[in-house]
């Protein structure tokens, strides 16, 4: 398989659209590396390089609907992207998912559909 049908899925299984993603990914013939983030999440470094890959911030990548992220002030206006982005280290949960990469880029997959514009 060429390196052009691999992808890596940032992936939580209890996620309806992080399954559905996985589907689109397997469905199309990719070769799916699946990182169950909250087992094994991203360092700072790769996390910051999968970002600005898809050209997100952190703020559009944060999951502000996780309550902890209200908890820990995150979802003020004011709060700097690297304060978002080493809570999101220390804290996985806060990570919006399912972040795919491919060989065409990277993208935040919310909604799953959006994972075909880098097949």
């Amino acid at each position: 398989m060429t390196d052009s049908r691999k992808a890596t899925i940032f992936h939580n299984p209890m996620c309806g659209t992080s399954r559905k993603t996985l589907d689109i990914l397997r469905d199309e013939g990719f070769d799916v590396e699946v990182r169950e983030y909250l087992r094994d999440p991203p360092g700072r470094a790769e996390l910051a390089a999968i970002y600005e890959r898809a050209g997100l911030s952190p703020r559009q990548g944060l999951r502000a609907k996780e309550p902890l992220a209200a908890e820990l002030g995150l979802t003020g206006d004011n709060v700097d992207d690297d304060v978002i982005l080493d809570a999101m280290v220390e804290h996985p949960i806060l990570i919006n998912r399912p972040l795919v990469i491919t060989a065409r880029g990277a993208r935040l997959c919310r909604p799953q559909g959006t994972v075909r514009e880098i097949l």
